[in-house]
Formats: C-alpha cells, structure tokens, sequence
C-alpha cells in the first residue's frame, strides 16, 4: 500500500519490484487531493510483471463513471489483465472543498455509480441509465438534446474486480452487496464481530454472494524494531492526522470509528488538540493499545505473535503499508 503523495512524488521502485519478483499479490495507490492513483500504477505496472494494480482509492467524485470505467479498462488491456478498481466517496471536506461537487445520498451515489461502471465493462448494449443522481443520456434542464447512448469502443474485461472503501455500517453492507472486496482502514480484527460482521453478512445475504466471494482486504502499518515505543511513535502520526484532522469537528468518519472501537475520550482529545494546532500532543494522545488493534508493531518475535489475530480473522488480503524492503521480506517470511 503506497498510498499519495504529497510534495514530491518518489515511487519506490525498489521495493514494488521486490514485491512482484516475491510473488506479492497486489501495489496500490491512493488519490487525496495531490498525486492521483493512476499515473504510479501505469508507470510502475510498465515496470513490472506479476503484481496486481490497485486503487485504493479512486476518488467517485472525481471522474464520471464514464471516465473511470475507461481508465480502468485501459490500465487492465496494457497491463495484461492486472488492475483492480478500489473506488471512495472520500468525505465532505475534499468532495465539496476540492471537486467543487455535493456530498449528498453517499449510498445511493456509490451504487448507482458502480451499476454504470458496470454495465460499461459488460458492453452487452449501448449505455442507458436512469438513476436519482446519474441520467444516461443526460436530460437536465440546460441539456442540448444530443446525447446519445454509445457503447465503448474498447474491449473489455466484465469482471474487473470492483473494491469499495468504506467505514459506516451502511457504506460496509452496501460493499459486500455490490463490490467484488472491501478496503477498510484502521481495520480492528479483533472487533470485527462487533463492528463489522452484521453488516457484511446483510450486504452478502441481499447479493446472494458467500464469503468466498468477497475479498476483505484492510491497510495495515508495520513497523519492526526492537523498542517498541519507537514504533508506536512512528504510527501515531498519521492516526492523529486521520483520527484528529481528516474531516470537520462533527463530521470525521475516523474518529467516529475510533469511539466506536472504544476509545471515544481518546479519539476526543485527540481531535481536540489537533483542531487547535497542538498537532505533537495529539499524536502522544493516541494510545497504544488503539495502534496494537489496528497495526503490527515491535520486534519481529512480537509480530510474529500479533499477526495470528490478522490470520485467524475473516481478513482475506493484508493491504501492508512497509517502510522498506527489510520489512517486506520479514513480513513474507512470517506469513509464510
């Protein structure tokens, strides 16, 4: 998990080569408002031979279903079949505030989004679609009267696996109805029966899939070294950032999920200090059991130890983010 970039893009080349020549499953890239995800997959899949190419995430917001169901179908043709489609809402902030659009109806834009990009890769017929949030041809008021359905002249993969981030319960029962996997963040397996098991199994009952149909696949740090605390210091940076800055005071999903783990005086204080400014004191605030739950930290026997909980969980895909190649190999070895 590469994530963005921010500044200067510095893809690490090295590392993703080691993850492809080991056999690794799947690279991603992340969009915010600074590097975009696809760019460094193509330029990295032109590098590379085996490994998977993910977007975790394309910003929905950010490109047409059109638009999107074409880039994915480009990357997949030139990449030999390679590409996984991670698509997100995003939040409010970087929705109204960088693209200009409305958060409203998060659902059903997702699901109506995902049908056309569907149906798009399934060229079985030219494009139509009737939604509350998406018209096919476009009907509004300002409208020309010259659209027409079109298919794509490409040829297409139907099946490109469709991956959704989500938090909420809802956002979380709509991925398991209609997406091929899920890209949770701060994943917490040890709470996933009380978090997250209701809504997957609503979302797969209404789609009729198994679990075997439905790759859970969450981001998770890892930080080997042999003082513990240095590691913890290493993660709370961006759990503060996430947990304290990424949304308004009564609107940011992550804090939400941190109370909701249990750490809702934590997941306060921390989002009160980084609101004010005292961004060094919010990320002392993270504690570190709250990063034991979500992360892979301390000295390799540690992990080793830690990492049974990931594996004895529904947890189908570990999405690691890794500092380095030493850490890749460490984690290959311990994962077997």
């Amino acid at each position: 998990m590469l994530g963005y970039a921010a500044g200067k893009i510095n893809l690490p080349l090295e590392l993703v080569q080691e993850a492809d020549r080991l056999g690794i499953y799947a690279v991603w890239t992340s969009e915010a408002y600074g590097s975009d995800a696809i760019s460094p997959l193509a330029w990295l899949g032109a590098l590379t031979n085996r490994v998977k190419l993910g977007t975790a995430i394309m910003q929905i917001p950010g490109r047409t279903p059109a638009n999107a169901a074409m880039t994915a179908m480009t990357l997949q043709q030139i990449s030999n079949g390679r590409f996984l489609m991670g698509l997100g809402l995003s939040g409010p902030q970087v929705v109204e505030g960088w693209h200009g659009l409305s958060y409203a109806k998060p659902l059903t834009r997702t699901r109506e989004y995902v049908a056309i990009v569907r149906a798009i890769f399934k060229r079985e017929e030219l494009l139509t679609f009737d939604g509350q949030l998406y018209t096919l041809p476009y009907d509004g008021p300002d409208a020309t009267g010259l659209g027409k359905p079109l298919k794509s002249m490409l040829e297409a993969t139907p099946d490109i696996p469709i991956y959704l981030a989500a938090i909420g319960p809802k956002n979380v029962a709509l991925a398991a109805e209609i997406a091929d996997g899920w890209l949770p963040i701060f994943f917490s397996p040890q709470k996933y029966d009380k978090i997250y098991k209701t809504s997957i199994e609503e979302g797969l009952k209404r789609s009729g899939k198994s679990p075997a149909d439905f790759d859970i696949a969450p981001s998770v740090s890892v930080v080997i070294d042999d003082d513990l605390e240095v590691c913890y210091n290493a993660l709370r940076p961006m759990l503060a950032l996430y947990i304290g800055g990424m949304g308004a005071r009564n609107r940011n999903f992550y804090n939400d999920l941190a109370a909701r783990y249990g750490y809702e005086d934590a997941a306060a204080e921390i989002q009160e200090l980084y609101l004010a400014g005292r961004k060094g004191e919010a990320m002392m605030a993270v504690p570190g059991e709250l990063i034991d739950e979500v992360a892979l930290a301390g000295p390799k026997a540690r992990i080793r130890e830690r990492l049974s909980t990931w594996q004895n969980s529904p947890v189908t895909t570990l999405n690691l983010m890794i500092p380095n190649i030493e850490t890749l190999q460490v984690m290959v070895e311990l994962i077997g």
